[in-house]
């Protein structure tokens, strides 16, 4: 195994992977004012579903605070994608979809029909992707990895839907 890093900046990274981190912490951390919408933000993004999109974290954050725009929810989640905190995952032409960056590296198989995302880790990959660097004189610094296909439940369901 080579020594060449593929994980995000050491710098933000430690910070985006403790959990116990307050919420208030983290927005002054990324130099920002510390306001409600912020925080039933981060609420909703560390309390959620693992991966979610900004329409639905707006949903979500609206139930609680009538007030809040989508501008202010998708540049929240910008702001954290920018800073590690979260991770966009990008699925083709779907919406972005974003996790918060708790774990250490892995990458998805998603499926193209209902969206499921399966995250796997793999070193044969993860060697190979360096390899591949390597032999085009790169120095890996990150990467994303997305598999699509299409998952057995939808598989299931097209193999049993009536022809028509």
């Amino acid at each position: 195994m080579s020594n060449i890093p593929h994980l995000p900046d050491p710098k933000h990274a430690s910070k985006a992977r403790r959990p116990s981190t307050p919420s208030k912490q983290i927005i002054r951390d990324i130099g920002l004012k510390v306001t409600a919408q912020r925080l039933d933000i981060l609420e909703v993004v560390r309390s959620g579903p693992r991966h979610f999109t900004a329409q639905d974290v707006f949903e979500s954050v609206a139930k609680r605070n009538a007030d809040i725009g989508f501008a202010t929810v998708y540049r929240f989640l910008r702001t954290l994608a920018d800073q590690k905190y979260v991770t966009e995952v990008r699925m083709g032409g779907m919406p972005a979809r974003y996790e918060w960056a708790a774990k250490d590296h892995h990458d998805h198989l998603s499926c193209s029909v209902c969206g499921k995302i399966v995250e796997f880790e793999n070193s044969e990959i993860e060697r190979l992707q360096e390899r591949v660097a390597l032999q085009f004189g790169f120095l890996l610094t990150s990467h994303i990895l997305e598999l699509y296909g299409i998952c057995p439940s939808c598989r299931k369901k097209s193999s049993t839907a009536p022809e028509g």
